[in-house]
């Protein structure tokens, strides 16, 4: 089970960063959400115990609550960060009227 965790992980890191150096600014932000998704799966991999363990079960063996409060974090500041590239993809969007990187002049500069 944990080698299937680690290759959906590895494939979700390889598939954000391919999506991430394209040159199309859609698919660099779709990259950066895949990206940041299969940073939270790495991190809630850390996190279990053999992945046999929940969260809290009530007894005196409850799995570690780092990587869940890390997860916590990573997605609200994933999330602040992504509408940031947005926010700066339609101001581009509306001034050049494209989104391919290749196609915009000033940027180059």
């Amino acid at each position: 089970m944990e080698l299937l965790t680690a290759l959906a992980i590895g494939l979700l890191f390889a598939v954000g960063i391919y999506q991430m150096l394209r040159r199309n600014v859609i698919r660099s932000a779709i990259g950066l959400i895949i990206l940041s998704s299969a940073i939270n799966l790495f991190l809630l991999s850390t996190g279990a115990f053999l992945g046999t363990d929940p969260a809290y079960d009530g007894a005196a063996n409850p799995s570690d609550g780092l990587p869940q409060a890390l997860i916590l974090t990573a997605i609200v500041i994933s999330m602040g960060g992504l509408a940031f590239v947005l926010s700066l993809l339609a101001v581009i969007s509306a001034r050049y009227e494209t989104s391919n990187m290749d196609e915009i002049e000033r940027l180059k500069r």
